[in-house]
């Protein structure tokens, strides 16, 4: 069987970065960097991030500043802003990346299939017919051609551009 070997060059960064001590969304938000965070869009009550360990292209997280488990834990003024920011970046996300469909989803809970179970976030995943999302199935792997700074500036552009017409 001969080896194959898949090229990301912009992992080297996070992979040799320091790690937050507490709850890597609460972190990434006290540090005012949004750039270096890849935070793309803030609202009052949440933000919407690019995903460091993402299934495709594009695939986004709407994470509420408060730091609870579940739904239920958020005001109703939280829980409306976060549905109202996760209906903005699917806007962004199909404009954007002229995706043929999406992936949201929020899992609860390690049982769940929560990464991180302590802060509830909202994934957003893009998708097109044909995408190669197999990689992770049969190979173990996942194949994201467009690195992080790209992506950053894509979508910062992107939020901006609709929050200016808004």
């Amino acid at each position: 069987m001969s080896r194959k070997y898949l090229y990301s060059p912009w992992r080297l960064d996070y992979i040799l970065s320091g790690k937050c001590d507490g709850c890597i969304f609460c972190c990434k938000t006290e540090t005012g960097d949004d750039n270096k965070n890849l935070i793309v869009y803030r609202s009052k009550h949440c933000y919407v991030i690019i995903n460091l360990y993402p299934y495709n292209n594009g695939h986004l997280m709407v994470v509420p500043y408060r730091h609870v488990a579940n739904l239920s834990a958020l005001p109703k003024a939280a829980l409306n802003d976060v549905f109202t920011t996760v209906q903005l970046t699917e806007s962004v996300l199909c404009e954007t990346y002229q995706c043929e469909g999406m992936n949201i989803g929020i899992n609860i809970g390690k049982a769940g299939g929560a990464g991180v179970d302590e802060h509830i976030h909202v994934h957003l995943v893009p998708r097109w017919n044909g995408d190669c999302n197999f990689m992770t199935t049969v190979g173990g792997k996942r194949v994201i051609p467009e690195s992080f700074d790209s992506a950053y500036k894509k979508l910062k552009s992107a939020f901006d551009k609709r929050m200016a017409k808004a």
